[in-house]
């Protein structure tokens, strides 16, 4: 795939595929310094012909992915909205020390959000990013109007569906082209279904360096394979301790959970990572919230964007919400 003109130029491409036909939005990419010399960054996009409108939905993605991920789904939305690239993905800076969970990265979320929305907002997570609107939701009510989490709860076994991303990140840390990664994304059974969905994916989750390899942009390849590594040395013995994938889904998360005063829905793909006994153990722990399943795998928005993002135009629209 050539470089584009920006990076919202595959956006008519893909409105096209997916049968939209409403006018493509503006796409404009954000930056905010961090206090400790980081960056966060994020995509804010608004109807053409309100360019200045503010978001209502927010959009934070999963792990080993960017906010790109919420193109199509935001096109289906047709809602002024910012997808934020959490830390250590995408074009946002890496954490120092590889803390990639939802309590940690909450505080840089809400910068971002004080930074760039002027209301409260349905703020969506998918994966790694729904624990982390989790943990934005419980300490800072005030930014969250509505929580939506997609397929994931603080339960989940790491060592089950989880163990897929770990696995797909622990490969090589560069490559000899950008077609190598797409074929081991659909390999995977990733990118969205289609190898033209994959190519854009890969494109906006990789970067070539100065020596012509490729990599991925997100943090969690070097860590994946750094303890993939580590347990392909390591002496007969006890087990490694935790990795970046199972580091995220610990009791925090229901502590999280259990402080949010918004109005929360839990949506999770029928072929996804949540389980019906995780679904019913979120019902348990979290009294009052919708759970709604989707004809879909993990990353629900890739693989029916239209749908999810009907279903979130309608949350962030239904008017007597307190």
């Amino acid at each position: 795939m050539s470089e584009p003109i920006d990076e919202f130029s595959f956006l008519p491409d893909q409105a096209s595929e997916a049968g939209i036909d409403r006018s493509v939005p503006h796409g404009e990419r954000l930056a905010l310094h961090l206090p400790d010399g980081r960056t966060l960054s994020a995509l804010r996009y608004t109807p053409a012909d309100a360019p200045e409108a503010a978001p209502v939905v927010t959009f934070l993605h999963g792990a080993g992915l960017n906010a790109h991920t919420w193109d199509t789904t935001i096109l289906g939305l047709g809602l002024p909205a910012l997808a934020i690239d959490l830390p250590g993905h995408g074009d946002s800076s890496w954490r120092d020390d590889a803390a990639y969970v939802g309590r940690v990265m909450a505080p840089d979320i809400a910068a971002g959000m004080d930074a760039w929305t002027s209301a409260p907002q349905v703020l969506v997570g998918q994966s790694l990013g729904g624990l982390t609107a989790a943990a934005v939701a419980a300490s800072r009510p005030d930014l969250v109007h509505e929580l939506v989490v997609i397929d994931i709860t603080p339960g989940l076994d790491s060592n089950a569906g989880p163990s897929q991303i770990r696995d797909f990140f622990a490969g090589p840390v560069d490559w000899a082209s950008r077609d190598e990664l797409v074929d081991r994304a659909l390999a995977f059974g990733l990118g969205g279904g289609t190898r033209r969905k994959a190519e854009r994916g890969v494109f906006f989750n990789s970067r070539i360096r100065p020596d012509g390899r490729v990599e991925w942009k997100h943090h969690f390849a070097r860590l994946a394979n750094a303890m993939a590594d580590a347990g392909a040395h390591a002496p007969t013995g006890p087990p490694a301790p935790s990795d970046a994938v199972s580091a995220v889904l610990g009791e925090t998360g229901w502590e999280d959970l259990a402080a949010v005063t918004a109005p929360t829905t839990l949506i999770r793909g029928e072929r996804g990572y949540v389980t019906d006994d995780d679904a019913e153990e979120f019902a348990r722990r979290v009294p009052g919230a919708s759970i709604v399943a989707v004809p879909a795998g993990h990353n629900v928005q890739e693989e029916i964007p239209l749908e999810l993002g009907e279903r979130l135009r309608t949350l962030a629209t239904a008017r007597g919400r307190s």
